[in-house]
């Protein structure tokens, strides 16, 4: 996991940080506007929780890849749990 953390960075998190947030945005318009705090905070937590999670199982390729593996994996999960979260909360 420091591996994880030393490579991608202080500028990975917060492409991370961004790509959940606006996923966490976009589904608080889809689903009229309503709990945007709560899907920007479930988005960004997905988001960064994603690649984490991805390299703990074992999966190598985001480590090969670069970042962009790694915004993939991170839209990826934000937009899952975001729509696991649609469906519990609204």
């Amino acid at each position: 996991m420091e591996e994880f953390m030393q490579g991608v960075g202080v500028v990975g998190l917060v492409v991370l940080a961004v790509v959940g947030l606006a996923a966490g945005w976009i589904a608080s318009q889809v689903s009229g506007g309503r709990h945007r705090g709560r899907y920007m905070l479930i988005g960004l937590v997905s988001a960064i929780a994603a690649p984490l999670l991805l390299v703990a199982l074992g999966v190598t390729v985001l480590a090969a890849s670069g970042l962009v593996a790694m915004v993939v994996a991170a839209l990826i999960g934000a937009v899952i749990v975001l729509f696991l979260a649609r469906l519990l909360f609204d």
